[in-house]
């Protein structure tokens, strides 16, 4: 879900055309998650809400507060659950960090990945969770994947590169491994996992549609209109052949990384 880093408007309804596919790694986190009866939580990079349903099915009587810094997504957010009094949104960027009290789960669903220096934040997030509580977290790991093989390389090329920030594009995440070393501090239980899902996307230019409302986000709004055409013209066109349709529709290949931090205090 999205949070900090692209300046540009999101657009929740494109995001949302995948909206199953995009919850499911959500619902596996908070099955692994253990936390039996926590009375506040916090959903770090909410997005347009799209988990606060699962939060709500796991934990019935929780206090939960969505935190983004997207007001188009939290827009969507407050529309699409305002008839449940006990969840809330606040507009912030993660990397400030520092909540009223303590949350005894925080959760975070494809969201930090936005941050180039995100695991460096690891330890103040940490901060935030009561002794007893929970940091649950989900980030991609398909950086080596075709699609963003061929968004990096085409972005790098010539015209687009002279009006492409390569430091506003998403950058590599790390291995698992990485991630359970960073949270691991003295009095926490930590453990991951990694999983690759394979989605069946249907009608025209899926992957286009998947990745444009996301990863490639940040390289369409930097280009102009004309060269943003082409872009996108080439950019598909490569897709196809990366992504071609079978018979069960086009099938993406999706890498997804999670750990947990359970604090012992």
């Amino acid at each position: 879900m999205p949070s900090t880093l692209p300046s540009a408007p999101w657009n929740p309804e494109r995001y949302l055309t995948f909206a199953s596919e995009r919850t499911q790694p959500f619902i596996d986190l908070l099955t692994r998650v253990r936390a039996y009866n926590p009375q506040r939580i916090v959903d770090l990079g909410c997005g347009p809400g799209n988990g606060m349903p699962v939060l709500r099915e796991f934990w019935p009587e929780a206090e939960i507060i969505g935190i983004d810094s997207s007001p188009e997504m939290l827009q969507r957010a407050q529309e699409s659950t305002a008839a449940d009094p006990r969840i809330s949104y606040q507009q912030a960027d993660i990397r400030d960090l520092q909540l009223d009290e303590p949350a005894d789960l925080i959760v975070s669903n494809a969201a930090l990945q936005w941050i180039p220096e995100h695991r460096d934040l690891l330890p103040q997030i940490q901060a935030n969770v009561a002794p007893g509580g929970t940091l649950a977290v989900q980030v991609p790991g398909n950086f080596s994947a075709p699609s963003h093989r061929l968004l990096a390389e085409l972005a790098a090329s010539e015209p687009y590169r002279q009006f492409i920030d390569p430091h506003t594009m998403l950058q590599p995440t790390a291995e698992v491994s990485d991630y359970m070393l960073d949270v691991a501090a003295e009095g926490w239980e930590v453990e991951g996992w990694e999983t690759r899902y394979h989605h069946v996307l249907h009608d025209e230019d899926p992957v286009f549609t998947w990745i444009s409302s996301a990863a490639a986000r940040p390289v369409l709004e930097a280009l102009p209109e004309g060269p943003r055409e082409e872009f996108t013209r080439q950019y598909k066109a490569s897709l196809r052949k990366a992504y071609p349709k079978t018979k069960l529709g086009t099938i993406l290949s999706f890498r997804r990384l999670f750990f947990i931090a359970r604090h012992q205090g």
